[in-house]
């Protein structure tokens, strides 16, 4: 077994990166991690290290994958655009022509691009749901069907934080006839021999780095309601991600499992007009997708300022340049996306903060790259 330090290769110009991963490690910012960057299609960074445990028994090594929470969005929306850019999927039809009875309760007029933009008015469930009932697909996705939205859907941003992955993977599933994670899978995955599952087989639980919760995961009961409908019904339960029963299930908002590497170099898709590793997934055009605004203002949600396209978050301009895309995963995840400069940074790690936009962590190594670049 490896010894748990930083392995991995940064090229020259990026040899910054490397320290800075270093230092996170042996400082005790991350327990164990990986990050990875792609300019023009290509890995110039990929690096792992420390331990896969909180009793640091077990080494990170380069094939170690770890649940991503919200950073799995970016897998499900991306598939959900590539099937719009062949055509299989129209982004601006009713959901209710792919989903008949989603109609119901005044749903008639969401659109597939509400989904996709967290402006449907679904950010949670009306009915009381249980931790184990999203393993149960056809229970999750025919309360959503049923209820009636929580505002004018299309009005407003409101963050979806599990329900969009049942919303969509619906929509995908019945254009298909085949689950989000097996689409996802045969599409994206496999082509780019990529590591990140939404639904992982029994056969790689060993690779599974044991996520370590934050300090505290309670809020203090004074939550506005939306909020708090969307943290409590049902609560997020670390422990749950050590499961087999979460491992298995496609819980394509919060479950997906995956490293560093995989999150940029799928997401190189995105950076290069379409192409990765050779091989052109979607048009440049269908790539383009993602910039298209769903949603700006304050988030009803989560009370905070959002910029909400098609699947991914807009850069305001602040901690992301504007024309990047981006998303985050409770704990610390990072997938970063920047067309201009071709570049992709994913970040995957196990020791959690109480973040879902990402923290100082993954920012500071992302700087790196970006300095080396534009230097």
């Amino acid at each position: 077994m490896s010894s748990g330090m930083v392995q991995g290769f940064a090229h020259d110009r990026y040899a910054k990166v490397r320290a800075v991963f270093s230092e996170h490690l042996a400082h005790g910012a991350d327990v164990g991690a990986s990050f990875c960057a792609t300019v023009d299609g290509e890995t110039v960074v990929d690096l792992w290290g420390g331990y896969a445990d909180a009793s640091r028994t077990r080494a990170w090594d380069r094939d170690t994958i770890v649940n991503v929470f919200s950073t799995t969005k970016t897998m499900t929306n991306l598939t959900a655009l590539l099937l719009a850019d062949r055509g299989a999927l129209d982004l601006d039809a009713p959901v209710a022509r792919y989903w008949p009875e989603f109609a119901a309760n005044g749903k008639g007029g969401v659109l597939v691009r509400h989904v996709l933009g967290h402006t449907a008015g679904l950010s949670g469930w009306r009915e009381p749901v249980s931790g184990t009932d999203l393993y149960d697909w056809e229970k999750v996705t025919e309360l959503l069907a049923a209820q009636a939205p929580y505002w004018v859907p299309g009005t407003a941003p409101g963050y979806h934080g599990t329900t969009q992955g049942y919303l969509v993977g619906e929509v995908v599933r019945r254009v298909t006839g085949q689950s989000l994670g097996s689409v996802f899978r045969q599409e994206i995955a496999e082509p780019l021999e990529a590591d990140f599952y939404i639904g992982l087989p029994e056969s790689e639980d060993f690779r599974v780095a044991d996520l370590i919760p934050p300090a505290d995961q309670r809020h203090s009961g004074s939550l506005p309601s939306l909020l708090d409908n969307m943290l409590t019904n049902p609560p997020v339960d670390v422990a749950a991600t050590r499961t087999r029963a979460w491992r298995a299930a496609e819980i394509p908002a919060i479950g997906g499992m995956g490293n560093a590497r995989a999150i940029a170099e799928v997401h190189a898709i995105l950076a290069n007009g379409g192409v990765a590793k050779g091989h052109r997934f979607m048009s440049e055009a269908g790539a383009r997708k993602a910039f298209d605004l769903q949603g700006e203002g304050l988030d009803v949600v989560m009370g905070i300022p959002a910029r909400f396209g098609l699947g991914f978050g807009l850069g305001d301009g602040s901690t992301f340049g504007r024309n990047t895309l981006y998303w985050g995963g409770f704990g610390g995840s990072m997938a970063v996306i920047d067309p201009e400069a071709r570049a992709t940074y994913g970040y995957a790690m196990n020791k959690m903060v109480r973040t879902t936009t990402g923290d100082n962590r993954a920012l500071s190594l992302i700087r790196a790259v970006s300095a080396a670049i534009t230097g």
